[in-house]
């Protein structure tokens, strides 16, 4: 039934374990996720990376949240990515795309080939405190222009991106790593702005991250998006047409573990209509995850139905992309990264925030001249 297919995990430590080597044989999961955690330096990286696809047999979704700015995994190992918000003021549809290009060459030197970037959430003043320079602009259109070249930026590097955080956290005022959000806004209000970035990138998303927030609105109830039908099937499957991966956030996070036990949690988000639960931190909760979408299975029928759907989307998806972009990094590893190739890439960084605050400070000159002159 292959419903490892239907797990991407991640866990503590920067090697191979026995421990993590029987637990991703047992399992065989769709993918793992590293975090800073896990990452002391590039070669380390790749290496845990490499040896983790020796226990599983399907090609892996080898995954890193890697924004720019505070959402930065690379930071000690390759060094700092300017953020979203930053390459945004630049105004610059070039930048955007080599925005994308810079993060995705350097998740391909690590060895990764999926970076659950870019974020779609509007930057509306509700938000401001949580999402900060994650979030680049309050007009959809905006968020469009930048994702866009973003993920063909990530594209030519051969690293999938992942649209972030459906339906939107535009308007949260809560952190899902800790608490439910519950956003009060009418389904028609949503539609005309946080879900536009959804509804125009349809087809350029491989996949999409459905968050942890409610929206009472919507849904009747205070239940995570993450978990429901309404969201996920009715919403983004049938109305807005969307046919990539869905995946959900991390189900550790603090806005679903008090909602449901994980047990219920990832059994719920695959019966909605998602593809894949991320599981991001502790063995225990791997085991769970798995377990309850086991037992499931075999007890009801219709879900073991929807668990086989989902596992033969996920395989196709990725023999598919194998198959069809010569680039991808799923079908042509890189070598391990050698000292000069990451200070190269530390180079490019550096040369690459330069460029950003240059292309900035012209912007800024260039508007200021306008409003002189019109004065």
């Amino acid at each position: 039934m292959n419903i490892g297919q239907l797990l991407i995990i991640g866990f503590e430590g920067t090697e191979l374990s026995p421990r993590l080597a029987s637990l991703l044989t047992t399992i065989q999961p769709a993918g793992v996720i590293l975090f800073a955690r896990n990452i002391r330096t590039a070669a380390q990286a790749h290496t845990l990376l490499r040896d983790c696809q020796k226990h599983v047999s399907t090609p892996l979704f080898t995954c890193v949240d890697l924004e720019g700015g505070t959402v930065d995994r690379f930071r000690s190992a390759v060094g700092r990515s300017p953020s979203a918000a930053e390459v945004f003021a630049t105004g610059s549809r070039a930048l955007f795309r080599k925005h994308g290009r810079v993060i995705g060459e350097n998740c391909r030197a690590l060895g990764f080939n999926v970076d659950f970037a870019p974020v779609l959430d509007l930057a509306f003043e509700a938000s401001r405190p949580v999402m900060s320079s994650r979030a680049v602009s309050d007009n959809p259109r905006q968020v469009i222009i930048y994702a866009r070249e973003f993920l063909r930026g990530l594209s030519d590097a051969g690293v999938l991106g992942c649209g972030k955080h459906f339906p939107g956290l535009g308007e949260a005022t809560l952190d899902t790593h800790h608490k439910l959000p519950s956003v009060e806004k009418p389904l028609r209000k949503l539609w005309e702005q946080d879900l536009v970035p959804y509804r125009v990138l349809r087809r350029d998303l491989p996949m999409v991250m459905v968050s942890h927030a409610a929206f009472p609105a919507v849904t009747e109830k205070a239940i995570p998006a993450s978990l429901s039908r309404r969201w996920i099937t009715d919403i983004l499957r049938k109305k807005i047409r969307y046919t990539g991966l869905i995946v959900s956030d991390d189900m550790e996070m603090g806005a679903v573990q008090d909602f449901d036990p994980i047990e219920h949690s990832a059994v719920q988000h695959i019966r909605a209509g998602g593809d894949i639960a991320l599981v991001c931190h502790k063995e225990e909760m791997v085991v769970r995850a798995h377990e309850s979408l086991i037992r499931e299975a075999e007890r009801d029928p219709k879900f073991a139905r929807r668990v086989e759907q989902s596992a033969r989307h996920i395989l196709a998806f990725k023999k598919r992309w194998i198959k069809s972009d010569k680039r991808a990094a799923m079908r042509r590893p890189t070598p391990p990264p050698t000292p000069a190739r990451i200070e190269e890439r530390a180079r490019q960084l550096r040369q690459f925030g330069e460029e950003i605050c240059m292309a900035t400070l012209a912007r800024t000159s260039k508007n200021a001249g306008r409003k002189k002159g019109r004065a």
